[in-house]
């Protein structure tokens, strides 16, 4: 498996492409919120105004797209399929759609109870223990978040008042093969939260190069002689108010900071 996760393609261009299958909407949100909470998503669009404006497609079934507008200003929301592979298919083809801005949240396991306990936590890297990031940058044991994404989402939440730690997760493929004694090793790493999607999202970042900015919010507890559930199964149900607010004012700052961006490009025309 080393041979293959070391054959990295540095071609651009593959057989298949996200804007073969997937046409970008004239009017599309550039910034877009998702989660992998289906409970988060249909509590927010039961409960504010939210229209379909495209769909996702895969033999699991269509994912809608939703608009929703916050502070004057108009998002696109929509779920995020479980796992690297299926996650970031979804945000390649949401970047075909017309996406220039990306936030990503959802739960993960505690792997450090004292430093993660009631706070928001951002990814600084993360260990990549899956495949998918590998087809999408060379080989590394890590991938470190962009530190302006970084920046933005520190600030945003420093201005609202809210608890948040900075630091390594560890991102798997295999939920069942968290054997204790990997765990142990990615706490030495300085893991202090496991995930499945962290890794695989910042590197179509980088290989799109459209921010992603990923946020995660504790569940499981693997800090302990044994394993606990706790909020697992919820899925970020009983403070979806809390989780989604956070993603809409950092997708505020983004969706100023990418129009900031782009009334800087230089007019080139003109110097002709």
């Amino acid at each position: 498996m080393a041979a293959v996760f070391n054959n990295f393609q540095e071609d651009t261009n593959a057989f298949i492409n996200p804007g073969d299958l997937t046409k970008e909407i004239s009017g599309f949100p550039q910034i877009c919120i998702s989660t992998f909470s289906e409970n988060i998503i249909n509590h927010f669009i039961e409960t504010n105004e939210a229209r379909i404006i495209a769909h996702l497609y895969s033999s699991n079934g269509a994912i809608p797209v939703y608009a929703v507008k916050y502070a004057d200003m108009t998002f696109g929301l929509f779920l995020s399929r479980v796992g690297a592979p299926a996650c970031v298919a979804g945000l390649e083809e949401i970047i075909a759609l017309g996406a220039k801005g990306i936030v990503l949240f959802g739960c993960c396991g505690v792997l450090n109870q004292s430093v993660v306990q009631n706070k928001i936590i951002i990814p600084l890297s993360a260990v990549r223990d899956e495949g998918t990031s590998y087809h999408y940058i060379p080989s590394s044991e890590e991938i470190s978040a962009d530190s302006s994404s970084v920046n933005l989402t520190t600030r945003c939440l420093e201005q609202h008042g809210i608890p948040y730690v900075a630091g390594k997760v560890w991102t798997t493929d295999a939920i069942y093969r968290e054997t204790i004694g990997l765990i142990e090793e990615r706490k030495k790493q300085g893991c202090i939260a496991v995930d499945m999607e962290c890794s695989a999202s910042l590197a179509v970042s980088k290989f799109r190069n459209v921010p992603v900015i990923p946020f995660l919010f504790g569940a499981d507890h693997l800090d302990s002689d044994r394993w606990e559930p706790r909020d697992l199964t919820d899925y970020g149900r009983h403070l979806s108010d809390k989780y989604i607010a956070i993603a809409l004012e950092i997708a505020l700052v983004l969706g100023e900071t990418v129009k900031s961006a782009e009334t800087k490009k230089p007019d080139l025309l003109s110097e002709i």
